[in-house]
């Protein structure tokens, strides 16, 4: 069970979620310490200290969680995907940073919270599209992967059941969508070149089509508020939850789009309109959360100008 930290490291500070999260923790009462393999360019919110940490390498990790010794972990260090790295890569990389961070959080008696995908499920990167077993997709779904990227989390998800077992703290994992950035949704380009009768004609080679994430995404500021909100709960053992937009990013019917994609909409259905494939349920319960930013009212506005080199 976590109580309000004071003291807060969080890994992956200058990828693009980190930035983001590091900015908006900044605007709160802590002391945080941000992890990434090498120091910023600019200049950091007032407050945050900057280490560069190889988190792959559990002495380096372990050296520096006994020496903040922090009261939470929020890690979204990780390569992002399968699909412009080596699979071996992938998985070694995150499951290896995954099992450091959430073993040396452990024995210092840190609560965690961290970025799992998605992907646990096993849809964004099949070969084939698939089937869900009902929508909307729940915590409880299934995990299936067949990549190194989803494996790898799913992997993390049981890391984090282990430690809690061990040293009895809480870890939340965080399953987002594809996360999309103000000025910068790439949804936008998939949906002006979609066409619903294309992809029942060719569901596999269409835009919108193939495998996929069931046309799902998530504003960096939703995912970023959902974390801080995390840091502040109370929560028992492992969580695992779902973080999405409210609606599908091509503005049509979410059962058409799966009738067109699959020959048939998953049985059980409650979904309406343009309903996400995913349900938020869970984070509205555990967090009092839900996704404010949508495709429909994006815009640019100015993020954190800090970065890696």
């Amino acid at each position: 069970m976590r109580s309000h930290p004071e003291t807060l490291v969080v890994t992956g500070g200058l990828g693009g979620v980190g930035r983001w999260l590091v900015d908006r923790l900044a605007e709160e009462p802590y002391e945080i310490v941000a992890v990434d393999r090498e120091l910023p360019t600019g200049t950091p919110p007032d407050g945050v200290d900057f280490r560069a940490v190889d988190l792959v390498d559990a002495g380096e990790t372990t050296d520096l969680m006994l020496s903040v010794d922090p009261d939470a972990v929020v890690h979204l260090a990780a390569i992002p995907d399968p699909l412009n790295h080596a699979g071996e890569r992938v998985y070694r990389n995150n499951v290896l940073s995954t099992y450091n961070v959430l073993n040396a959080a452990g024995r210092v008696g840190a609560d965690v919270t961290w970025t799992s995908s998605e992907s646990t499920y096993g849809f964004p990167f099949a070969e084939s599209a698939r089937t869900p077993d009902a929508l909307p997709i729940e915590e409880d779904h299934p995990l299936r992967p067949a990549d190194p990227y989803g494996l790898s989390k799913v992997t993390g998800e049981e890391t984090a059941k282990a430690v809690v077992r061990r040293d009895g703290i809480s870890v939340c994992s965080i399953r987002p969508s594809w996360v999309q950035y103000p000025g910068e949704y790439f949804v936008t380009e998939v949906r002006e070149a979609f066409d619903i009768d294309e992809l029942a004609a060719n569901p596999e080679e269409a835009v919108g089509g193939g495998p996929g994430n069931y046309w799902s995404y998530i504003d960096v500021r939703d995912l970023v508020e959902l974390i801080a909100r995390s840091l502040t709960v109370d929560i028992d053992g492992h969580e695992a939850v779902n973080c999405h937009a409210p609606d599908n990013f091509l503005g049509e019917e979410t059962t058409d789009l799966f009738a067109a994609l699959l020959g048939e909409v998953p049985d059980p259905c409650s979904l309406s309109g343009e309903e996400s494939a995913f349900s938020m349920a869970k984070a509205e319960a555990l967090f009092d959360w839900e996704p404010r930013h949508d495709w429909r009212s994006e815009s640019a506005v100015d993020g954190p100008d800090f970065g890696s080199p």
